[in-house]
């Protein structure tokens, strides 16, 4: 009687220039992470770390707007690619490489493949952590990456929606059948305050609190629905860092707090 062959190792590396990786998830589309993890990302340079941003969502990129960057990445040897800077953070999103209105009508071994230029290739320097914005979904590019790259630790981001937690937990499971560390669960657009100050939970209220209890996974804050927030993305000047002061900034900073002691 023959034996099953054993199951396929992949041999995970760090991103090369790059001390720690950072996946910033969502499961679901639409519920801010892209804001999420560029705010995060300067919130921990705050502490004193340099970090890098890469956005791994290649048929929805987000950073060139998020960080108001125009210029195309450079290569000097036609082959790797060296990463813009903005704020003091290394950039890159395949948003940079194609015209801003290109539909990405790509198969799966080409998104593959594009992920692993963008974890091979391009040349990032002396970063102590490296904050990826995923796509939403748990499909080929989240596979590419937890199999093949050395993941530091998630952050899983979710509005309060019924809808919306569905998808979290199956992105819960994901992450913990590849053997990924999930460092904890973010409340976004958790609450809206009127100008007569009352509050308006919006999209319920609680319910990512409550999943990460059901899992057994840190809760790291709420962030609210905010209109400067809104205005600093869509000006492509984070909050975290134009206004380090605003409290918003400081939700974002208390976070950071939580997971940054591994990273420095």
């Amino acid at each position: 009687m023959s034996q099953k062959p054993p199951p396929k190792q992949f041999i995970k590396k760090s991103i090369a220039g790059t001390k720690h990786t950072i996946l910033i998830s969502s499961a679901k589309g639409g519920v801010g992470k892209s804001t999420i993890a560029v705010n995060l990302a300067f919130a921990l340079q705050s502490f004193g770390l340099k970090v890098g941003i890469l956005d791994a969502d290649i048929y929805g990129p987000s950073l060139p707007k998020l960080l108001n960057l125009k210029e195309k990445p450079k290569s000097e040897d036609n082959k790797s690619i060296i990463p813009l800077e903005k704020f003091g953070a290394q950039c890159m999103s395949m948003g940079l490489l194609i015209d801003e209105q290109t539909p990405m009508m790509w198969r799966g071994p080409m998104v593959i493949s594009a992920i692993k230029t963008m974890t091979q290739k391009v040349l990032w320097k002396n970063r102590d952590i490296i904050i990826i914005d995923m796509p939403p979904g748990t499909g080929d590019t989240q596979l590419t990456f937890v199999q093949e790259v050395k993941i530091d630790g998630a952050i899983i981001v979710s509005t309060p929606q019924d809808l919306a937690l569905l998808d979290v937990k199956r992105g819960i499971q994901m992450f913990e059948k590849t053997g990924v560390k999930i460092l904890g669960l973010i409340d976004n657009m958790s609450v809206f305050k009127a100008d007569d100050g009352k509050e308006y939970q919006i999209f319920g209220e609680g319910g990512v609190k409550k999943t990460a209890e059901e899992f057994k996974k840190e809760f790291l804050g709420n962030i609210p629905l905010d209109q400067d927030l809104r205005i600093s993305a869509d000006k492509g000047e984070p909050l975290t860092y134009a206004k380090p002061d605003h409290e918003i900034s400081k939700l974002f900073k208390n976070i950071a707090e939580k997971i940054k002691q591994p990273f420095q």
